[in-house]
Formats: C-alpha cells, sequence, structure tokens
C-alpha cells in the first residue's frame, strides 16, 4: 500500500504539481475548517460507501455538501442502497483508515474494485483539496493536476450532479 510520502514522490515524479499543507491531524470537516488555515480552492468530503450487493463506491464531494444516500444510490444504479463501508474494507480497498478517506487513495486501489464517483461540483472548482493518505496533510491540485492524477490512475472522472437532491438523508 501506498503511504503518504510515496504518493507524493509519485505524483511529483510523474509531473503532477501538487501543494501540500501541513496542519494537526484532522477528523471531521469541522476541525478540518479549524485546523487546516488559509487554503484556497473546494475542500473535498469523501463517502466510502457499499451497497447490498457489496460494490464499493467512493463519493468525493464538498466539504459543506448534505448528500441524500437514497437518491444518491438511484443515481448510482446502486443495488439495494447505500451504507458505508467498513473501516476494514477500507483499508482492505483503498489502503487507509477512517479520517484520511480521500480521492488519492483510489491509487491503492489498482484492481478497480471502488467505483470512484465526483460530485459535478468538483469540476467547475479551481483547486481542489484532499487529504494525500494522512489526515495531517491537506493537498491541492489544479483541475489539470487532477486530471493528470486520475489518467496517472488509470481512471475516468465520473460525475454525478447532486445539485437538485433534497439534502434530508
Amino acid at each position: 500500500m501506498t503511504e503518504s510520502d510515496e504518493l507524493l514522490a509519485h505524483l511529483e515524479k510523474n509531473g503532477i504539481n501538487a501543494k501540500t499543507f501541513e496542519h494537526p491531524a484532522v477528523h471531521t470537516v469541522e476541525e478540518s475548517k479549524a485546523l487546516r488555515g488559509d487554503i484556497p480552492g473546494l475542500h473535498t468530503k469523501n463517502l466510502f460507501l457499499r451497497d447490498g450487493k457489496k460494490n464499493y463506491f467512493l463519493f468525493v464531494t464538498d466539504e459543506d455538501a448534505a448528500i441524500n444516500l437514497k437518491q444518491l444510490a438511484k443515481k448510482i444504479g446502486a443495488k439495494g442502497g447505500l451504507s458505508f463501508g467498513s473501516p476494514d474494507a477500507l483499508l482492505e480497498m483503498l489502503g487507509i483508515r477512517p479520517g484520511a478517506v480521500s480521492v488519492l487513495a483510489i491509487v491503492n486501489d489498482a484492481a478497480g474494485k471502488v467505483k470512484l464517483l465526483l460530485d459535478a461540483k468538483l469540476a467547475t472548482a479551481t483547486a481542489i483539496n484532499c487529504h494525500p493518505l494522512d489526515n495531517r496533510r491537506t493537498t491541492s491540485l489544479s483541475q489539470e493536476a487532477f486530471a493528470g492524477f486520475l489518467t496517472l490512475s488509470g481512471r475516468e472522472a465520473v460525475y454525478v450532479d447532486t445539485s437538485a437532491d433534497d439534502a434530508s438523508a
């Protein structure tokens, strides 16, 4: 499994420009807002989900988004509804623990067992901020750098529009 320093070196080696900020460990959006400092761009929230048929998804959205899992399940074709994946499955599939979930964790899913889904809000962000597999850091990627990371990871951006959803879960 790739760890934070290895990931950042991997990005640099492949010409993906990423700026990383150090801060105290954060476990919630509220802690992140209080401790990360002023980092411009969209800050992400990541939902590691599974459906009733044990298909796994990583849904990446804006940190302030309220996501209706029933509506999201319909939009992505989940079988039998969505629930949060277990910490054990998260470690097995993406090589990370709760609190450090990030779009960058797909680097640890070479087999493609986790379907990556992005909130459409990410497509227009000036910068996308996420943990580089360590909740004591925030890495900022431009749209070009983010696209480069996805390509390097063998993934395509699959956007889901949640803007019209009823936010009540």
